[in-house]
């Protein structure tokens, strides 16, 4: 059933569906009023064998499949009335850019590679970004409704043999308190300094951009002159989202300070309820002096826990500096399974250096306080909790529960979408060229579409 899943959530061809030499092109499909082209499925099968696949004609199969799926949806789509604003095309867009040149290494490079300039190529595939948004945005609705019922989830499992149940590896539950560096006035003020200094630079006339790329620390923008794609109101830290919505285009902003360092930023473009900026950001040092400070407030929450005055959940919530796991107890999330928000992880997805702390701990315990490096390179000072843990096992509904429930409700979902294919397959025109009708994968098109014809 997953076929019926597989909306197209890929890059868009780069080097070589542009470099391609110039073949006659023909109709492979239609779909009501809607065609496919054999030069769609070429561009995306091509960019397939660029990132290193063996060339498969069942994935050229699937590309098309998905491009007739794609194809049905936005046709029921425009009947619903269904749209996207034109500020979610920009923004997808804007992140599929970010993601190409930071892959192409530069925008440069990357124009080169696509033989245009960004705007150009920009303008050529948003009819094709808008299409996919509307696509997904149908399938939602399709699928809005659907839950399962803890009868459901039961009889779900029930019909697996017991032979074929799958077995989970070694999970675990695991709290954390951190504690990071908190920098005096004083401390930070050097590195405020130099941010106002470039500041005064580019009100002199110096080049922003130039600038960014020699002094910027944010490495997913310093490479780009400092420019960041169009966000909104909900994506970046308070104080940045403040000044990038109250300046006009071509204001630059005093320098301010977020939980990542000293910014300022100029207003590129405003597009409704987004909004494109460049920036620089410079990113205070931790002088020694404010570890100790850290490494002091860390060793008094530990004593208040492990002696039993606090409890950790409370704890967590009112001194842990880490917000993803703060408001959760401290407890940490599956990261592989966010929408369940299960806290219980497998011991082989873990950071290794977690799963070594504690790999021998006793369940209910404490590690010791300890300095770390997190995912962003911030330094600071935790220490873990090992909650529960569950051994090697059969899948089962008492020890695995959200999983069961996870896997029937998407079972459901693919369900519920394959049934509603099957029906709007049967009423609408489908044409599927001779080249294709052997896939296996599309012989329910094949059919159907013979039966909507007839």
């Amino acid at each position: 059933m997953k076929k019926y899943l597989a909306l197209v959530v890929m890059l868009f061809t780069v080097a070589l569906s542009f470099a391609q030499e110039k073949v006659v092109d023909k109709v492979v499909a239609v779909v009501g009023d809607n065609i496919i082209l054999k030069s769609e499925v070429d561009q995306q099968y091509a960019q397939y064998i660029v990132q290193g696949n063996k060339p498969d004609e069942e994935t050229k199969c699937a590309f098309l499949q998905n491009m007739l799926s794609q194809k049905l949806l936005t046709q029921q789509a425009v009947l619903d009335s269904i749209t996207v604003d034109e500020e979610d095309v920009d923004g997808e867009i804007d992140r599929r850019m970010r993601v190409m040149t930071q892959r192409a290494g530069g925008q440069d490079k990357l124009e080169g590679f696509l033989g245009r300039s960004l705007i150009q190529y920009k303008d050529e595939i948003r009819p094709d970004i808008r299409e996919q948004l509307v696509a997904q945005k149908m399938q939602a609705k399709i699928t809005e409704k659907v839950e399962v019922t803890p009868l459901e989830v039961r009889r779900f499992f029930e019909k697996f043999p017991k032979d074929s149940l799958p077995e989970f590896n070694t999970e675990v539950e695991i709290g954390e308190i951190v504690v990071y560096p908190d920098l005096t006035k004083k401390e930070k003020e050097v590195y405020k300094d130099k941010a106002e200094a470039l500041r005064l630079r580019v009100k002199g006339g110096d080049n922003f951009g130039t600038l960014a790329r020699l002094y910027s620390q944010d490495p997913g923008s310093s490479r780009e002159g400092g420019e960041l794609p169009f966000f909104d109101r909900q994506t970046m830290a308070k104080e940045f989202t403040s000044w990038a919505f109250k300046l006009k285009e071509g204001e630059l902003s005093p320098v301010f300070e977020t939980e990542f360092g000293f910014h300022f930023l100029e207003v590129l473009e405003r597009r409704g309820e987004q909004v494109r900026v460049r920036h620089i950001l410079i990113i205070p040092e931790t002088p020694p002096a404010a570890m100790e400070r850290a490494r002091v407030e860390i060793d008094s929450i530990y004593q208040k826990v492990n002696s039993g005055k606090m409890d950790f959940s409370t704890a967590a919530s009112l001194y842990s500096d880490e917000k993803e796991t703060k408001f959760n107890g401290g407890m940490m999330l599956n990261a592989e399974n966010v929408q369940s928000r299960t806290t219980f992880i497998p011991t082989d997805k873990l950071d290794p250096k977690v799963f070594l702390t504690i790999d021998t701990m006793k369940v209910g315990s404490y590690s010791m306080p300890a300095s770390f490096t997190d995912a962003r390179g911030k330094s600071g000072y935790r220490f873990l909790y090992l909650k529960s843990k569950i051994p090697p096992h059969v899948a089962n509904l008492d020890q695995d529960l959200p999983k069961i429930k996870d896997a029937a409700f998407e079972d459901k979902i693919n369900r519920t979408v394959a049934k509603w294919f099957e029906k709007r397959r049967k009423s609408t025109y489908i044409k599927i060229d001779k080249e294709y009708q052997s896939c296996d994968m599309l012989k329910d098109w094949v059919s159907d579409s013979s039966t909507a014809q007839n």
